[in-house]
């Protein structure tokens, strides 16, 4: 019977490559007749893909930069616009925030469809084909004459999305080696970070100036620009096979992960973090605008800068595993989420910011460690194995913003913060299971030794 033990695949030590690389010498069929220099020894598939310093990293990684910039931007457009909608269109925070939700549940439900066409046409077309859609239909969402067409044109809008996050996924897994991994998609999860900081803070002063409309409108040429970008430096794909997924081969493939012990954590894991965040951000606008705060607009936008610290935290990851591990790297992501929570009850202005700071670095650490570590353990159909991944996150995002927004209607941001409190504790106990059951593992060879 298998084990599965571990939240984290292993790091490949230096102890461990050396001990194959004797095993492969012990089993050469050379003789010692033989001179050193007629062996072939089969090249390393890891030395022709990109790393730091290398040549096409620098531009892979601002193209993907881009992509994540453009995809949190449009995806939370209207989230930090949620009380001027409320106002404008005479509706409750819960029924605003559907045109947050819509958006996150279009991409959960299109994403793992998406990434199985990825597999047939490339993850490079796949992107292209996804950010220009859906830098297109953000032109057209201004336009919205009312709420139902505007959630209507938002999870369309999530389902053109749905495309890139898999394929970026699974592009850097198959085109960047494997100990730049986590920096490489800790890049692109900064990105994000970066896109929903600038499009929130866009929005908020735009709103103020000239109405919700035009902000949304003012995301879109942003990301019509981001577009352009990610397709004129996005380098071709050298690793990529490609490969026809029909729908048995798909509903196998998933099931295979799904069953794996290991990547269901993981998507767990993402899912939770993801309900913190999206049931924060999508309620703190009402909370800032109203009493004891009573924020203009603008400032409330503002104070998405915040997001810089989740650019620091998601691109810092990999340093951070390196020193504590990857269960080392959850515990403290969760522990600094949940104190960011318990800050933001108070009435102090500065102790709330200093709250919302905690959340968005612990989240996008999370984040970070647990999305590379999907594409880390998934040998097989990477891009069905973060499509899975992506799924699960956004439907927490999903989650998240509507029980965040009623949870507030109904009982205030003391109800919101219970709802992710919940999700952290959630989250800490899949890593605590996975912990316990890596220290059983561990003392059953000494116990087999003793006796």
């Amino acid at each position: 019977m298998r084990a599965y033990v571990r939240i984290m695949p292993p790091a490949d030590t230096g102890a461990s490559a050396a001990a194959r690389a004797g095993a492969s010498a012990q089993s050469s069929p050379v003789t010692s007749s033989t001179p050193a220099a007629d062996a072939h020894p089969a090249p390393d598939p890891e030395a022709a893909k990109l790393h730091p310093g290398g040549p096409g990293y620098r531009r892979m990684s601002f193209a993907l930069f881009a992509a994540g910039v453009a995809t949190f931007a449009l995806l939370y457009s209207t989230q930090a616009l949620l009380p001027a909608i409320s106002a404008d269109l005479a509706v409750t925070p819960d029924q605003a925030s559907w045109t947050v939700s819509a958006a996150t549940f279009g991409l959960a439900l299109a994403v793992i469809p998406l990434s199985a066409l990825s597999e047939r046409f490339g993850r490079r077309t796949m992107m292209t084909a996804s950010l220009s859609v859906a830098a297109v239909i953000a032109m057209l969402v201004p336009f919205a004459p009312d709420l139902g067409w505007l959630v209507a044109l938002r999870a369309v809008q999530g389902v053109a999305l749905a495309g890139l996050p898999a394929s970026a996924m699974a592009f850097l897994a198959e085109e960047v080696r494997a100990k730049a991994l986590v920096a490489a998609i800790g890049l692109f999860v900064a990105g994000n970070s970066i896109g929903g900081m600038s499009g929130r803070i866009v929005t908020g002063w735009v709103a103020q100036a000239w109405g919700w409309r035009a902000a949304l409108g003012a995301v879109g040429v942003m990301a019509v620009i981001c577009a352009v970008t990610f397709r004129l430096l996005v380098p071709r794909a050298r690793h990529f096979a490609s490969r026809k997924v029909g729908p048995r081969a798909l509903a196998r493939t998933l099931g295979g992960h799904l069953s794996d012990p290991l990547l269901r954590r993981l998507y767990g894991i993402g899912a939770l973090f993801m309900t913190v965040f999206g049931a924060v951000y999508t309620v703190i606008g009402y909370r800032l605008v109203d009493e004891p705060f009573n924020l203009p607009q603008g400032i409330v936008g503002s104070i998405f800068l915040i997001y810089l610290v989740g650019t620091v935290s998601s691109a810092a990851a990999g340093r951070l595993v390196g020193r504590v591990g990857r269960r080392g790297a959850l515990y403290l992501a969760v522990g600094t989420t949940a104190a960011g929570l318990l800050l933001t009850l108070t009435a102090s202005l500065v102790a709330v910011l200093l709250g919302l700071v905690l959340i968005t670095a612990g989240f996008f650490a999370g984040h970070a460690v647990a999305s590379s570590s999907v594409s880390r353990a998934a040998k097989t159909a990477r891009a069905q194995a973060s499509a899975l991944y992506q799924c699960a996150y956004y439907v927490g995002s999903s989650i998240g913003g509507a029980l965040g927004a009623a949870a507030f209607y109904a009982g205030g941001w003391e109800a919101t913060v219970a709802l992710g409190l919940a999700a952290m504790v959630g989250a800490a106990s899949i890593t605590l299971y996975a912990t316990r059951k890596a220290m059983a593992e561990r003392r059953v060879p000494h116990l087999r030794k003793a006796a």
